[in-house]
């Protein structure tokens, strides 16, 4: 009998094994993929995505990450305004970055993958020409039929349903009248309800009690592989690792060997530096900011010695590289001429990454008088409630995190005393600790999720 039983085992083994080696196909194989943030946000959004590709064999140099160097939209997408990008610089900035990859790594052709507004990007790209070089593409929480439909707000931007981007990109094509470009292969992932940007309210977009004419199947498009993850928001459906498992299965054709990072014993890490432009946020460098890296304790934020990296930064916005070990928990701080100094806490880096980007920051006028000011964001989801804990300086549920629909990605802390002290957070069964800079000396603290 125990014979039996280890010759089974042994046969477990062996097909869990093939399985891996079936996934695990030649990095040579492996196309190149591309990924797209959306609205507002940069190519630091999809820093575990990267991990769990790397985890199951796909070689870092044929993943890339752009940054969109202004990635907020027009409010009219035929109306110049300033530090915001239409919806063909978009798609322009993602042509040349597709060329790029195809001529570094050789590749005929890319898979495209974009979170929200990114996939206007990736619609618009493929549209026009770009379906020559591209096989697969992935639309997590695009809103491919709005996040409203009418003509009663904004007419003219990309998100509405019923402006000129979105009818030309909708418009029936080949012989099924599918409303994706024919020749590549299409996924969408979307929520079954939990997207703040696929509601019939228009209250996310400031426009309480007023009907949007969009539904959760928003994002779903005729001629695509359409599918619903429960429960997730409109991040979560490209960055949570249900997103990962889905993507990575449609480009391959097999299940990934893991979901989980697979830790490296020396963690590399880079990054852009960037600010504001006129106003809005940007992926521009900002030269001339400083950026020092200090190893802090898990438990308090108190440093442990002195600054482990420090680099002025120049043209190119990149402020390292720095190496660090897999368990060490991190505190950037970066101070740049007319921004306040910036203070991040981060849990360890598993994993080496050059899109650990830093964004320099202003205080309101109304919080320079606090003595401390902190912010805790959760970058590749939203917190929602009753679905998750979020704590924050022992207050539950944390500040400005609503019931409902998963729609903030963070809450902020003002605190009228206790500078210096120790503040806690709390997102599920991840903590995280920080020390509270004091507002009034011009600093402001941000203790920031890695998934």
């Amino acid at each position: 009998m125990n014979l039996l039983i280890a010759r089974r085992a042994l046969l477990g083994l062996v097909a869990v094994l093939a399985s891996a080696c079936a996934s695990f196909a030649p990095p040579a194989e492996r196309p190149p993929i591309v990924f797209v943030h959306g609205n507002g946000d940069s190519a630091a959004l999809w820093l575990t995505t990267l991990w769990r590709f790397e985890s199951n064999g796909w070689p870092r140099a044929r993943l890339h990450a752009v940054d969109m160097p202004r990635p907020l939209a027009r409010n009219d997408d035929a109306v110049a305004q300033d530090g915001r990008s239409s919806s063909a610089e978009q798609a322009n900035f993602l042509a040349a970055e597709v060329d790029k990859l195809r001529q570094r790594t050789g590749a005929a052709k890319v898979v495209l993958v974009g979170n929200s507004r990114g996939g206007n990007a990736i619609r618009a790209y493929i549209a026009n020409g770009g379906d020559k070089f591209v096989s697969h593409a992935v639309l997590g929480g695009t809103p491919n039929h709005g996040v409203w439909a009418h003509q009663g707000f904004l007419p003219g931007s990309e998100f509405n349903g019923t402006g000129p981007f979105l009818k030309a990109m909708n418009a029936p094509k080949g012989p099924n009248g599918d409303e994706v470009t024919p020749g590549v292969k299409w996924l969408t992932l979307r929520s079954d309800g939990n997207d703040k940007f696929a509601q019939p309210d228009g209250v996310w977009i400031g426009q309480p009690g007023v009907a949007t004419h969009v539904t959760a199947d928003g994002p779903a498009l005729k001629g695509a592989l359409n599918l619903v993850l429960p429960g997730l928001d409109h991040r979560e459906v490209s960055y949570h690792r249900q997103a990962f498992a889905k993507t990575y299965e449609f480009i391959t054709g097999a299940a990934p060997v893991t979901e989980a990072f697979r830790p490296e014993t020396q963690v590399v890490l880079d990054g852009l530096v960037s600010g504001l432009g006129a106003g809005a946020q940007t992926n521009l460098p900002l030269a001339g900011a400083t950026v020092e890296v200090y190893a802090v304790n898990s438990a308090s934020g108190e440093r442990q010695g002195s600054a482990l990296h420090r680099k002025l930064i120049g043209a190119d916005g990149r402020w390292g590289p720095f190496t660090t070990g897999p368990q060490v928990h991190l505190e950037f701080v970066l101070a740049a001429p007319s921004y306040d100094t910036l203070h991040v806490y981060r849990q360890p880096f598993p994993r080496s990454s050059s899109v650990v980007n830093l964004r320099a920051e202003r205080l309101a006028a109304a919080d320079k008088t606090a003595a401390a000011v902190l912010n805790f964001v959760r970058p590749r989801g939203y917190f929602g409630l009753p679905r998750d804990v979020v704590s924050f300086d022992g207050i539950n549920p944390a500040p400005g995190v609503p019931q409902g629909v998963a729609g903030v990605a963070g809450s902020k802390l003002v605190l009228r005393e206790g500078a210096g002290r120790t503040v806690l957070a709390q997102f599920n069964n991840e903590r995280l600790a920080a020390r509270a800079w004091p507002a009034g000396e011009g600093h402001t603290v941000t203790l920031e999720l890695s998934d």
